[in-house]
């Protein structure tokens, strides 16, 4: 049995580009999330207890 460099190398070349792409757009996805948490949150009502101890009455 011989081993067929040619489509060895051709399926090794499509597995880096395949690799590469999706580490690239977990990157982007990545991005996304962490603007949309950081940016995503709701204002704090003033009868809501303040449980780091500054609470005013």
């Amino acid at each position: 049995m011989e081993i067929n460099w040619l489509v060895l190398g051709a399926l090794a070349v499509v597995l880096v580009v395949l690799v590469l792409f999706l580490i690239k757009k977990n990157q982007k996805e990545k991005k996304k999330l962490v603007d949309f948490l950081n940016n995503d949150y709701k204002k704090r009502e003033e009868n809501e207890p303040d449980f780091e101890g500054t609470t005013e009455r």
